[in-house]
């Protein structure tokens, strides 16, 4: 089923869905690797679970000659198996991230050839970061600059236009689109309107919701829907949720995500006397702050788990 019917029919029952997202193993590790985070998540019932996709990354190899080497390498495993996968063993949809980084058209449509051949009907359309070794986001030759131009893309492959025109008897897909959006803006945007402004580009795109950045405090949530509504953008926004789990992560998660988090949050943290001490803080704002979002009649809480699922659990048996 698509993202935006499942939200539908959530509204209609006035009901908050729990979904969350998962990292592809480290390459060398198996499906089992995840499916020991996602088992104990399914008593919650989530009607959808997110599947991160990362681009390649540039290590250097230092040579016998003192030189180094320059080598791109992938170190997880790509989605489209993972989504069998999880569609096999759960039955349930899974939301694959498609990249531009990294791909060019050809490639978008392929995986969207193959994941539509699976039977996936949902993809979450990002620009991606760039790579280690850019100052700034470049496109693949003939690729994708921006998320709105990806959209543009699967919404084509949705009315069945396909790269090569020639083609006939083109099968038309059915991909429920979901894009990112950023309460406390995107590093990039010069302020946090021009950034709604660019996103209002990819719902007018065809974009069928709006996924969050991680956020800490839920006024930045609220402040940024009705930002997005005044600008006239009305598709669905989910909220999208991380439990602090380290004090590490008190200067991490800022430099890493660009956001803020509130002073009442960080000073626990900070006296906090390690780090199974700030789990527990973790779950426990975390749990506040779904808490409100459910009292809101949100009908989706979206959660970040990092590739752990214990914090998520203790969360989760909470409030659903």
């Amino acid at each position: 089923m698509r993202v935006d019917q499942h939200i539908k029919d959530a509204e209609a029952r006035n009901e908050t869905l729990f979904t969350f997202e998962i990292l592809p193993p480290l390459k060398g590790q198996t499906i089992h690797d995840i499916y020991s985070n996602i088992d104990p998540l399914m008593e919650f019932k989530p009607p959808f679970i997110n599947v991160t996709y990362h681009r390649e990354q540039v290590v250097y190899k230092r040579l016998p000659n003192g030189l180094l080497e320059q080598k791109v390498v992938r170190k997880r495993p790509g989605t489209v198996g993972i989504c069998a996968a999880l569609m096999n063993r759960y039955q349930v949809d899974p939301v694959p991230h498609l990249l531009c980084g990294g791909f060019d058209k050809e490639d978008t449509e392929n995986a969207l050839i193959d994941l539509h051949f699976l039977g996936v009907e949902n993809v979450l359309a990002l620009r991606g970061d760039g790579m280690q070794d850019q100052v700034y986001f470049v496109p693949e030759t003939d690729g994708h600059a921006y998320a709105s131009e990806l959209v543009e893309q699967i919404v084509n492959m949705n009315q069945g236009i396909y790269l090569d025109d020639e083609l006939i008897n083109n099968s038309a897909t059915n991909f429920s689109i979901g894009v990112a959006g950023y309460p406390e803006k995107h590093f990039e945007a010069p302020s946090l309107n021009v950034d709604v402004s660019n996103l209002k580009r990819k719902v007018d795109a065809g974009a069928n919701y709006i996924v969050t950045q991680l956020f800490f405090d839920n006024s930045k949530y609220f402040e940024f829907v009705d930002k997005c509504r005044a600008a006239g953008i009305t598709i669905p926004i989910i909220p999208g949720l991380k439990p602090i789990a380290t004090k590490k992560q008190l200067s991490m998660l800022p430099h890493r995500f660009h956001v803020d988090l509130p002073d009442e949050l960080a000073l626990e943290v900070m006296k906090a006397n390690d780090n199974a001490a700030v789990r527990q803080i973790g779950v426990e704002w975390a749990i506040k702050q779904a808490g409100e979002l459910k009292a809101a009649g949100i009908p989706v809480i979206h959660f970040y788990s990092m590739g752990k699922s214990d914090n998520i659990y203790n969360i989760a048996k909470e409030l659903f």
